[in-house]
């Protein structure tokens, strides 16, 4: 089930199995807010089986900024590790098997990672590959048409545009469902 960041974490076999018993598996239904913008992110989350979203609240519209699938953990990280209020909410699209695990755990886990050069290596590479695709996501907004996103995010991320309902993707892509529904029609046409 770890598989994914066993992979990313060369922990030994030893430490690897005392990590994973600090998670603590839940299921939980479609639209369960797990983080409300403005409080303090307690857990983080990893996604056995589901789909999340991070949204922020502008002007009374929520606005998705980023998903979360299978193999995945979220948490609000500037949240999570300064205590500072979260920027944004999380909440689930689908029904979800996650695994959650608490603060004190995390800081627990990430003194023994930052020991260990090569897996504080890894684990700030893991950091900052979720902050290059918030960059990515944030200068597509400045350079590519609503169109152009759409097809980024088709040929990068196709699950996403299988399994989102269209009003989460046409907030991501910042555009109505309407001109979401436009830019589909033209893609059919060719165009």
């Amino acid at each position: 089930m770890f598989e994914h960041l066993k992979a990313k974490f060369p922990f030994p076999k030893t430490k690897c199995v005392r990590f994973i018993r600090e998670f603590k598996r839940i299921e939980v239904p479609a639209k369960t807010i797990l983080l409300k913008e403005n409080e303090v992110s307690l857990h983080a989350y990893y996604i056995e089986k589901g789909l999340a979203r991070a949204w922020y609240n502008n002007d009374g519209k929520d606005v998705t900024f980023q998903f979360f699938t299978e193999n995945t953990m979220f948490s609000s990280l500037e949240s999570f590790r300064k205590g500072l209020p979260s920027m944004v909410s999380f909440e689930t699209i689908e029904p979800c098997i996650l695994w959650k695990i608490d603060k004190p755990t995390v800081d627990r886990i990430l003194a023994e990672i930052y020991n260990d050069p090569e897996l504080r290596d890894r684990f700030m590479d893991s950091v900052f590959e979720r902050t290059f695709d918030y960059m990515k996501h944030f200068f597509s907004f400045i350079k590519d048409s609503p169109q152009q996103r759409y097809l980024d995010l088709a040929k990068e991320k196709p699950e996403i545009i299988k399994r989102v309902p269209q009003h989460y993707i046409a907030s991501y892509l910042g555009i109505t469902t309407v001109h979401l529904s436009r830019i589909k029609a033209k893609i059919l046409k060719g165009g």
